[in-house]
C-alpha cells in the first residue's frame, strides 16, 4: 500500500470508529444502531428488488413476525338496538411460525492495489463501504430465493446460489404453507398440463386465500427463464431483459395470468411465485451486526470481518402460491433420444 493510500485509509478507519464510538475500527466492535439504520437504508437503496420489500429491525433474535400484511375484510355491521355489541378486529398478521435471525458473515478483503487505484478518487471511502454494500444487497437476495438451510460451515462449491446459509423465502413457505405448493407441470401444447402459462397462473391463484386473489397489489414472479423477450417486452423499451443489470426487477409490458410478471435476480428456473412484494421482508436483529477491519501486509490486502443476525420471512402464508418444476412441454417425437 502506498503512503499517500495509508494516509487516506487511516482516516477511514478514524472515521469508522468515530461512527461507532470505538477507539480502534481494527479491534471487532458492535456498529452503532444509528450506522446500522443507515447501512441498512443504503443496502435497500442500492437494489430496485430490495426496495420493494419490507427491511427492517428487530429487538430479539427470535419472535413473533411483524404483522405487516393485512389478511382479512374490516367492514362489518352490528344490530346495536337489540344488545348487540360491535367487536373491533384486527386486520395484520403475525402467524405462529414466527421468526428466527441467524448469523449471516459478510466478509470480504481489498488488496492493496485496488487501493491504490481508488486513492485518486475523492470518495475513496465511500467506495470501501459501498463495494461491499452492493455485493451484499444481491447477496441477502440469492438467499431469499435460493436458500434452504443454515449450516454450521458453509460450502460455497457445492452451494453457490448459498443455498446452506439461512432459509429463504421459498423455503419457508415449502416447509410452513405445502399447501399452497405445486410442484411439476407443463406448459404450451394441447396435450400439457396448461396451454400457456397464463392458465398455469390463472390455476395457481386459487392457491390463495379467497380474501387474497384479487388483491391490486399481487405479482407474479419469475426468473429469467419464462421472462423472455418473445414472451413479455420490456415496459421502458430495451431490447432484451438480459441486459438489466442483476440488482434491478423486470417489469414485463404483459400480463400474466392477469397479473403483472416481474423478473427478480436469482429466482430458480422453471418457478412461479404469486404474492404482493410487500409480502416478503428480511429481518435484522438491531444491535446485532459486528465488524472487525483487518490489516493483513503479509497477503497484500485488507479484510473486513462483517457479520448480520438476519431472517427471511413471509409475512402471511395465505398471500402466496408457489409452483416449483415448471417445463415446457415436450412430446415423444421432440424429446431426446434416451440410452445410446
Amino acid at each position: 500500500m502506498r503512503n499517500e493510500t495509508r494516509k487516506l485509509f487511516n482516516g477511514y478507519l478514524g472515521t469508522q470508529a468515530k461512527l461507532n464510538g470505538v477507539d480502534d475500527a481494527t479491534t471487532q466492535f458492535n456498529v452503532q444502531p444509528s450506522v446500522q439504520q443507515k447501512l441498512e437504508t443504503k443496502l435497500q437503496e442500492s437494489s430496485a428488488f430490495l426496495s420493494k420489500i419490507n427491511i427492517i429491525g428487530v429487538d430479539e433474535l427470535k419472535g413473533e413476525k411483524i404483522g405487516l400484511s393485512i389478511a382479512r375484510p374490516i367492514a362489518s355491521r352490528t344490530d346495536t338496538s337489540s344488545n348487540g355489541t360491535r367487536k373491533t378486529v384486527d386486520p395484520t398478521t403475525l402467524g405462529k411460525e414466527g421468526y428466527e435471525c441467524v448469523q449471516v458473515n459478510y466478509d470480504t478483503h481489498i488488496r492493496y492495489a485496488k487501493l491504490d487505484a481508488w486513492a485518486k478518487f475523492k470518495d475513496f471511502q465511500t467506495r470501501i463501504s459501498g463495494a461491499i454494500v452492493e455485493r451484499c444487497a444481491l447477496d441477502r437476495i440469492m438467499i431469499g430465493f435460493n436458500g434452504t438451510s443454515a449450516a454450521a460451515d458453509t460450502n460455497i462449491t457445492t452451494n453457490p446460489l448459498l443455498q446452506d446459509v439461512a432459509k429463504g423465502w421459498l423455503q419457508h413457505i415449502r416447509e410452513n404453507a405445502e399447501e399452497r405448493v405445486l410442484d411439476g407441470a407443463t406448459y404450451g401444447h394441447a396435450d400439457a398440463d396448461y396451454k400457456s402459462l397464463d392458465g398455469l397462473v390463472f390455476d395457481a391463484i386459487q392457491l390463495l386465500d379467497t380474501v387474497h386473489r384479487d388483491d391490486p397489489d399481487l405479482v407474479v414472479i419469475v426468473g429469467r427463464d419464462l421472462m423472455n423477450d418473445k414472451l413479455f417486452p420490456l415496459v421502458d423499451g430495451q431490447e432484451a431483459p438480459t441486459e438489466k443489470l442483476a440488482a434491478d426487477i423486470v417489469v414485463s409490458q404483459r400480463r400474466l395470468g392477469g397479473l403483472p410478471a416481474v423478473m427478480a435476480p436469482y429466482f430458480p428456473a422453471g418457478t412461479v411465485l404469486i404474492t404482493s412484494l410487500d409480502n416478503l421482508s428480511i429481518y435484522y436483529q438491531n444491535g446485532g451486526r459486528r465488524r472487525h477491519v483487518k490489516d493483513v501486509p503479509e497477503r497484500d490486502r485488507v479484510e473486513t470481518y462483517e457479520s448480520s443476525n438476519d431472517a427471511w420471512v413471509v409475512e402471511d402464508f395465505g398471500k402466496v402460491a408457489l409452483v416449483e418444476g415448471i417445463t415446457e412441454y415436450q412430446s415423444e417425437a421432440e424429446a431426446p433420444a434416451q440410452g445410446g
